[in-house]
């Protein structure tokens, strides 16, 4: 009965783990044909790479970055670099042009307002050259053209024409302001515009008076600069014509530069050459001599009336 028992159960035992044995291969010969099945049907797809996995992860931050480096490397080519620097040069360029342009002034105040600027820039180039030629005849004992006395003997006779000639012009800048104002060009303004034209002269005459060389050129110095700023004044405001103001800014700086030309000229050669007799000194002079006449005179008429006595 034991035996029966005991051999059942190892019977049913057996069976058992035939079956699971049997189901457990089943289930798998079954899941290795679904794979091959589905291999068959749909070809394998390649494993991701780690670049295709980040950008997976993070599309966004590696687009950027992408974007970024192509971004930056395109602008580092020297083929892009050359027409953007050539373009931002021909922009400044016409900036330039537009902002120092003479369309808008008439042909004969254009002529005739050069030609009036040549006789200072003469005169100034004169002067460095006279200049050259003194310190080189002090140097060597000869000049290259000119010796060093006649050299000076020239830069004196150029020094009146140069100052006299500033306070002409300077006079004629002023006169400009009382025609606008007759004229009612942009509207009647008054005794301002007339003071401009009174004090250009009355700063300007002194100057050939009293002052000597030096300080006369930068008093007319200083008087073109004002005058040019009142003129650019009047222009902005539309008490003068829209051009006028840059007319006189390109032939105030000629006459500018001259006259610092003339300057440093001088300058050079200042412990050099002697001074020139101002008209103070020539007022002074004059004096002296009438005084000197007068005593003579006084001395004459006593001499006379000592010999009459005698008689």
């Amino acid at each position: 009965m034991l035996y029966r028992t005991a051999a059942a159960r190892s019977a049913l035992r057996a069976l058992s783990s035939s079956n699971a044995s049997v189901a457990r291969s089943t289930v798998t010969n079954n899941v290795f044909k679904a794979q091959l099945t589905s291999s068959a049907r749909y070809p394998a797809r390649p494993m991701p790479s780690p670049t295709m996995a980040l950008a997976a992860r993070k599309p966004v931050t590696t687009a950027l970055i992408r974007h970024v480096s192509s971004a930056s490397g395109s602008s580092n080519s020297p083929e892009e670099e050359d027409p953007d620097m050539m373009a931002g040069m021909k922009s400044d360029a016409k900036v330039i042009k537009d902002t120092f342009s003479l369309e808008g002034v008439p042909k004969e105040a254009m002529y005739l307002g050069m030609a009036g600027v040549i006789p200072y820039l003469a005169t100034s180039l004169q002067t460095v050259y006279l200049s050259y030629e003194i310190n080189r005849a002090n140097t060597t004992g000869d000049g290259l053209l000119f010796s060093g006395d006649t050299a000076e003997l020239l830069l004196h006779l150029l020094e009146p024409v140069q100052v006299g000639y500033g306070a002409v012009i300077l006079s004629f800048l002023g006169a400009i302001h009382w025609g606008l104002e007759w004229a009612a060009y942009g509207g009647k303004v008054g005794y301002k515009r007339y003071a401009a034209g009174v004090v250009a002269p009355a700063v300007a005459w002194p100057t050939l008076l009293l002052l000597p060389v030096e300080h006369a050129l930068i008093s007319q110095f200083l008087a073109f600069t004002f005058l040019y700023y009142s003129d650019a004044r009047a222009a902005a405001r539309g008490h003068a014509p829209s051009w006028y103001g840059m007319y006189r800014f390109v032939l105030t700086f000629v006459v500018g530069a001259s006259i610092v030309a003339t300057l440093i000229g001088r300058e050079q050669i200042v412990n050099t050459i002697s001074s020139e007799h101002s008209i103070k000194d020539k007022i002074n002079a004059l004096l002296f001599l009438q005084k000197k006449e007068k005593e003579e005179a006084e001395a004459r008429r006593r001499a006379e009336l000592g010999q009459e006595e005698e008689e």
